[in-house]
């Protein structure tokens, strides 16, 4: 009887397991990209908060019991960067607004994020984070 010939299918076998396995490792890694990346801009919309209530918009107007006008980005890209450095990989630059009128709401987001692997469609761009500060009344 002839022995079959079993040349190639070790290629063949690391083929399929390596596929599985290298699109796991690249899922892990890009899950702990966005959640890096979701953590810094938690971070930044901390400070942003932070600066605006120390900011005379929002610290004066609570002093004397009126509404505060503040709007426009709190932070300087410096101080983006002082707090958040990751968001400035490649040529990616974080955005901070404030919106609302009494409780204001800070949001940092990052523009032009793609995820690494397509399998997660559009589900991982543009991560954005926000914190509210409210108007002691």
């Amino acid at each position: 009887m002839r022995k079959l010939d079993q040349r190639g299918m070790a290629a063949w076998e690391f083929c399929i397991v390596g596929g599985v396995f290298f699109t796991l490792i690249f899922a892990i890694f890009d899950l702990a990209l966005y959640a890096i990346t979701m953590q810094s801009l938690r971070a930044l919309a901390n400070a942003g908060s932070r600066a605006t209530m120390i900011n005379a918009c929002y610290m004066d107007a609570a002093i004397g019991k009126k509404t505060p006008t503040c709007s426009g980005d709190p932070l300087s890209d410096t101080a983006k960067r002082t707090v958040a450095p990751f968001l400035f990989s490649g040529s990616l630059t974080p955005t901070l607004s404030i919106t609302g009128a009494g409780p204001y709401t800070i949001t940092a987001s990052q523009p032009g994020y793609i995820a690494l692997l397509p399998i997660w469609g559009t589900a991982l761009n543009a991560p954005s984070a926000s914190t509210k500060l409210p108007f002691p009344g």
